[in-house]
């Protein structure tokens, strides 16, 4: 088992939580059951479920319907932490995405305590 973080913003948001509030019912089960996979086997989750971007930056992998949905996330220490999220009919996460998720991973690594959120 490995503990699961998500990333908060100064502003005291979450943006992964803004994020699932505005996903259909059938989608936000789906995550979650990723998030769970995740959780239970770490750096072991390959393709399809998971897969490495760059940076030390991961994206798991959703897919429903036509669309894929894809939550970023980075490994510290023993912990994974969910950074951003994005979805597109294309087959890549955007590079501003992937840009955006190493931003937020030096923000957390400097300071896990103040952009660290759990439920």
């Amino acid at each position: 088992m490995r503990k699961i973080l998500l990333y908060k913003e100064d502003d005291g948001t979450v943006p992964l939580l803004e994020w699932f509030d505005g996903l259909p019912d059938k989608v936000l089960d789906k995550c979650t059951a990723k998030i769970e996979r995740l959780e239970e086997k770490g750096h072991k989750l390959r393709r399809p479920e998971a897969d490495y971007l760059r940076d030390g930056i991961y994206e798991l992998r959703i897919r429903f319907q036509n669309v894929n949905y894809r939550i970023l996330y980075f490994f510290h220490e023993r912990i994974a932490v969910m950074l951003s999220h994005g979805l597109t009919k294309e087959k890549k996460v955007p590079p501003k995405e992937i840009d955006l998720a190493v931003r937020r991973k030096k923000k957390f690594e400097k300071a896990p305590d103040q952009y660290g959120y759990e439920e």
